[in-house]
């Protein structure tokens, strides 16, 4: 038997598909750098935070829709599965897929810090070069534990070379192609 390494994966893309579809309804898994994780469900802060996005998006951006808890293929040549808390698509771009949805028409992904030991990590590392390595253009972390947000761009070689992180109450410039200024004060009422 050969050992395995940190580079491998634990199994392929098809096996934690799989093993997805069979996951009760109470456990989401993501498959990020190779890995199985369980993503935890959102409490209603979370849910009212992803609720305002899409809100704002709708009123600035009508072309636009923000949806919830999607799930993308990302990471290098797509090995990767991630469930964004948003992402920002053109009307109609999903119709058609499955589960799972190529990131070419994502205009921007969206995540919100849980409380779990992890979300550090997943949310700050792994997610940002998954959905840069994917191509995605802009990604947006909404983080509640030092309640900032940070608009990461320019994706190029799987990193984002531009970040601007401001704190809640900021305006917020999110660039091309989603070219909106987001005004932050709001998130104030949902920190914990």
């Amino acid at each position: 038997m050969t050992p395995r390494t940190e580079n491998q994966p634990q199994m392929s893309v098809e096996d934690f598909e799989e093993l997805e579809r069979h996951a009760p309804e109470t456990v989401w898994l993501e498959f990020i750098n190779g890995k199985v994780v369980v993503k935890p469900m959102p409490d209603g802060n979370h849910s009212e935070i992803v609720a305002w996005l899409q809100k704002y998006c709708m009123q600035h951006r009508p072309d636009v829709w923000l949806h919830a808890e999607r799930g993308l293929k990302t990471e290098r040549y797509r090995k990767g599965r991630a469930r964004a808390d948003g992402v920002l698509v053109p009307w109609g771009a999903l119709k058609g897929h499955g589960e799972w949805s190529d990131t070419d028409k994502a205009l921007m992904a969206v995540e919100v810090t849980s409380w779990d030991t992890d979300a550090a990590q997943r949310d700050r590392v792994d997610k940002p070069d998954g959905y840069a390595a994917a191509g995605i253009p802009v990604y947006v972390l909404v983080d509640r534990v030092d309640c900032t947000v940070t608009v990461f761009s320019h994706p190029e070689g799987g990193r984002y070379r531009q970040q601007v992180n401001k704190p809640f109450g900021a305006a917020l410039e999110i660039p091309d192609p989603v070219n909106i200024t987001l005004d932050t004060e709001p998130l104030k009422e949902f920190v914990d």
